[in-house]
């Protein structure tokens, strides 16, 4: 009989029997890697024993139907065409596959935030060795203003037109990844539309966590991890182009079979050894993108299944996961006599990732610790997290402080973050004895 909550099994501590979860660990990090219940578990070892029965069967010929079947549900959940969506292995790679897609001219300019996803900065800054795009970073000080964020992207844009620069596109996330924080994205895509910006939405931490309503916002590229918030193995991430922009997706990433060049005077055909099938050109390009394990793509509707018939659907989970998080966030800064991350309309904490101030000072005097050493310290405190306390949640360094980020999932309970929170206490305490130096 289903709960009050419409599912068979109450979230918390009981859901872990879903789950593989080791009894002793305490997992307050699903935001980084995620994980997903036995039955999908045993979706992903069906999809990899019928691969080894026919290899060569399976790839030709059965894993393009699976894979139509796979896009079709998630473009269903999305609310979009499912010739509009195509899997790729994480939201990195679809970051890459647009950016460097896109062709450039001198003037151009990638716009982003100074919170943007380590990898994603450091493609921007490849392309501007390699071609002839500049870039402009937007500095962000958490806790920050839904208006006043908005505010800084059109401040730039400005900027930059006045300066006889053009802005070829913007990347920004849905929630992005330290600070763990919600970004008005919808806002700011409808900034770009104005501005005549292409939108490209690292959607990391977007699919399974927001209501996304894509087919209604309509950004210019999207792509989310599937492995991350929707209990799909990893690695999946669905990468979505509407329509019109598919023209501007040439290639995927790497390269592979379903790509055609533009006819050249006396160049040959290239030969594509793999049924074609009647889908489109983009849709073609990721249909077979070299050798891999696509079980995870495979694993899409029973994923699905799960959050609905076990859960009770994806509204019970997400309130769920964002109430624990924002109540688990308040328990940690209680006992740690810190304070959580928020801005005055809590438009931050509109999503299953908080994050608490730790209790370690910066600066130069007795039991304080140095600027310079805050990264040393950083990667301390996950060290010992990790060895020591049978748990994990990623301390890391914003605006003056050390803070740590905390996820909120089905299978914990605010019990789950109290023991954090003395665990975080202890380990502050080190800290200022000076035991990280040691």
């Amino acid at each position: 009989m289903a709960d009050e909550k419409g599912t068979a099994t109450p979230f918390g501590h009981a859901m872990r029997s879903y789950f593989q979860l080791d009894p002793s660990y305490i997992p307050l990090n699903h935001g980084s890697f995620g994980t997903y219940p036995k039955s999908v578990k045993d979706r992903l070892r069906y999809t990899q024993d019928i691969t080894e029965s026919r290899p060569d069967t399976f790839f030709r010929y059965d894993c393009p139907k699976y894979i139509d079947s796979a896009r079709a549900a998630i473009a269903g959940y999305l609310g979009v065409d499912d010739g509009e969506c195509v899997f790729v292995p994480n939201a990195t790679t679809g970051v890459n596959t647009v950016l460097q897609n896109l062709v450039y001219k001198a003037g151009d300019v990638i716009v982003y935030f100074s919170t943007v996803y380590g990898s994603c900065e450091k493609t921007v800054e490849y392309l501007k060795e390699t071609t002839p795009v500049a870039s402009a970073k937007i500095k962000l000080s958490y806790p920050v203003e839904d208006d006043d964020l908005i505010a800084k992207f059109q401040e730039k844009i400005k900027q930059l037109k006045s300066e006889g620069k053009r802005p070829r596109v913007a990347l920004f996330d849905t929630v992005s990844s330290l600070p763990g924080v919600r970004v008005p994205w919808e806002k700011l895509v409808k900034t770009c539309k104005e501005e005549e910006v292409l939108s490209l939405i690292d959607g990391a931490h977007g699919i399974g966590h927001l209501d996304l309503k894509l087919g209604e916002i309509q950004p210019d590229f999207f792509v989310s991890n599937c492995h991350k918030w929707l209990y799909v193995p990893r690695g999946c991430a669905v990468f979505y182009v509407p329509q019109r922009n598919h023209h501007l997706i040439r290639t995927s990433i790497p390269t592979s079979h379903g790509f055609e060049p533009f006819p050249a005077e006396g160049q040959e055909a290239l030969f594509n050894p793999l049924p074609k099938g009647e889908r489109s050109y983009f849709v073609g390009l990721f249909h077979f993108v070299g050798t891999s394990d696509v079980g995870p793509y495979l694993c899409i509707e029973e994923a699905l299944k799960f959050r609905q018939e076990v859960c009770g659907g994806d509204k019970q989970i997400k309130d769920y996961c964002q109430n624990i998080a924002n109540e688990g966030a308040r328990k940690v800064a209680e006992t740690l006599g810190t304070e959580v991350m928020d801005n005055s309309t809590h438009t931050l904490t509109k999503c299953c990732m908080t994050n608490v101030k730790l209790p370690i000072r910066i600066g130069e005097n007795q039991g304080e610790v140095k600027e310079t050493d805050a990264f040393a310290v950083i990667a301390w405190l996950a060290q010992k997290l990790n060895e020591d306390s049978d748990m994990f949640a990623p301390p890391f360094y914003h605006a003056g402080h050390i803070w740590v980020r905390l996820s909120g999932q089905i299978y914990l309970e605010i019990e789950d973050f109290a023991a954090a929170a003395h665990v975080f206490k202890k380990l502050c305490e080190r800290v200022e004895r000076g035991e990280h130096r040691t």
